[in-house]
């Protein structure tokens, strides 16, 4: 019997990344041929009854790779007990896709949302160290020493994080625009790294993460990956992707783009 560890299961189902999954076993929701599951248990879904809250899991043949550019005020979940609008909300899929990693609710840009655990793994586990590209809004205005401090690494609750990259894009009246590259996912990372050192971000814009870049696709829209972005993540993270549709648009940008002069 080919059996796999349920949270890999529910992943693959699109129940959410294997963590989230892991928390549906441990709150008592899985259950396996009627018998409520615990966390490790695995289960084969070609002879076995795989239930989550009463409801059989179904497994897609294909999967859905979905990005989009989420603008500030939406929040980057499936619900919100608030009531605020969320990423769902601009997604009109009957499929069951979740937000890959993090954005919160003040930051805008990429999302790469997915029903494929597998790559969900790969993108958001901090050993793999796919780069994250970020263009922050600054106050005030970086020394050469501040953008050296940053690439060395700041301790952040007694973990020491550093910016891969860091260079200043353009000087506004309103602050300074920098482009950031990190390999963490961590809550709020790279306000908590402009703070550090006085110069607080005033906005923030996800342009990039790993293979995929945001390119000129507007705020509030989204597309599917296109064929080149699904071999690019495929090289890049050694899994075999099966995207049930494919954009046919022109290719994104692979590089983030440069602020204009006084860019709010």
């Amino acid at each position: 019997m080919a059996t796999e560890r349920l949270q890999k299961l529910l992943a693959r189902a699109g129940y959410g990344s294997r963590r989230a999954c892991e928390e549906l076993i441990r709150q008592g929701r899985v259950s396996v041929d009627g018998r409520i599951a615990k966390l490790g248990d695995s289960a084969d879904p070609n002879t076995q009854v795989i239930t989550v809250d009463n409801k059989k899991l179904k497994l897609p043949e294909a999967h859905t790779y979905v990005l989009l550019n989420k603008p500030r005020g939406v929040v980057a979940t499936l619900s919100d007990p608030e009531g605020r609008r969320t990423v769902r909300d601009l997604i009109p899929l009957p499929q069951r896709i979740y937000p890959v990693g993090r954005l919160d609710v003040d930051s805008e840009g990429l999302l790469l949302l997915t029903d494929d655990g597998d790559l969900t793994q790969r993108l958001t586990h901090p050993r793999y160290e796919h780069p994250r590209i970020y263009r922050a809004l600054v106050t005030g205005r970086p020394t050469p020493e501040d953008i050296a401090r940053w690439k060395r690494g700041i301790e952040l609750d007694g973990h020491f994080t550093r910016c891969d990259n860091v260079k200043i894009e353009a000087e506004t009246p309103d602050g300074t625009w920098l482009t950031i590259v990190v390999h963490e996912g961590r809550y709020h990372l790279v306000r908590r790294l402009t703070e550090a050192l006085g110069y607080p971000t005033r906005r923030l814009i996800r342009v990039g993460l790993g293979a995929l870049r945001l390119g000129d696709l507007p705020p509030g829209q989204w597309r599917y990956l296109t064929q080149e972005e699904i071999r690019e993540l495929e090289h890049q993270t050694g899994l075999q992707l099966q995207p049930a549709v494919v954009a046919q648009s022109a290719q994104p940008e692979r590089e983030p783009k440069t602020s204009r002069k006084g860019e709010k």
